[in-house]
């Protein structure tokens, strides 16, 4: 299944300054390709992810989840300030495919697996896109990523959505002490999956909750879980459930 994306534009002489400020990747890795990023609240918690999509005029596109569209214009907006910058939405359509890449089109940065992404009207190759981001344990807007999510539980690290070294952003002081001061007792982990079960099921390790089982394919499904008690056997509903490596 495809999201449905929403492409938009930050222009100006300050656009890359004025987002290396916001987000929790490197701007500067756009002479490289796309970006994978992530806009955060002040607490630290996930907002936003996109693309950064690099254009020749100086200017960047991000490409974002429809449903986030607004809020994510909302809330750059209300950083902008005196920033000599513009943003705005595009009529640009994303496409995606997992064959060679056509001209123009940039690899997808989380995991080889997902191939490409185009934005200039290259047609998209049908592909069971759940199927493949299960298999990478790559999360998705408004399914494994809420706005309770931190990014760090959620794989970031793994799918080069964040930089330590990169300097402020918003939300960055609990991001780098989640990195260095604490180990995750808790995240996102791939689960061998016999039956099936609603995305959002509670997953049981006997009497005790263990976390929550999310998109499901092939046999696998993305977990939340508390790894603690995500040994052995766990079930969610009438699933039966196992921790792989």
């Amino acid at each position: 299944m495809t999201e449905d994306r929403t492409v938009l534009r930050v222009s100006g002489p300050e656009a890359a300054e004025f987002l290396q400020g916001l987000v929790t990747n490197d701007v500067a890795q756009m002479k490289h390709g796309l970006v994978y990023a992530a806009m955060l609240t002040a607490q630290g918690k996930y907002r936003a992810d996109f693309f950064l999509v690099p254009q020749q005029d100086g200017s960047v596109l991000l490409d974002v989840a429809a449903a986030l569209a607004e809020d994510l214009t909302r809330a750059l907006s209300l950083y902008k300030l005196r920033a000599k910058v513009t943003l705005e939405p595009t009529e640009i359509t994303v496409s995606q495919g997992t064959g060679p890449a056509p001209e123009g089109a940039f690899a997808d940065p989380r995991h080889p697996s997902l191939g490409w992404r185009g934005y200039d009207g290259q047609p998209s190759q049908p592909a069971d896109w759940d199927a493949l981001r299960v298999a990478a344990c790559v999360p998705q807007s408004g399914v494994e990523l809420t706005p309770d999510t931190f990014i760090l539980e959620a794989g970031f690290e793994r799918l080069g959505g964040v930089d330590f070294r990169k300097g402020c952003y918003v939300g960055q002081e609990v991001t780098a002490r989640m990195k260095h001061k604490t180990e995750l007792r808790k995240g996102l982990a791939l689960v061998e999956v016999q039956g099936s079960a609603p995305v959002g099921t509670e997953i049981m390790a006997g009497e005790k909750v263990a976390g929550t089982l999310y998109t499901q394919a092939n046999g696998q499904g993305i977990a939340y879980l508390r790894f603690d008690r995500a040994e052995g056997e766990m079930t969610a509903g009438d699933a039966v459930l196992r921790r792989l490596p």
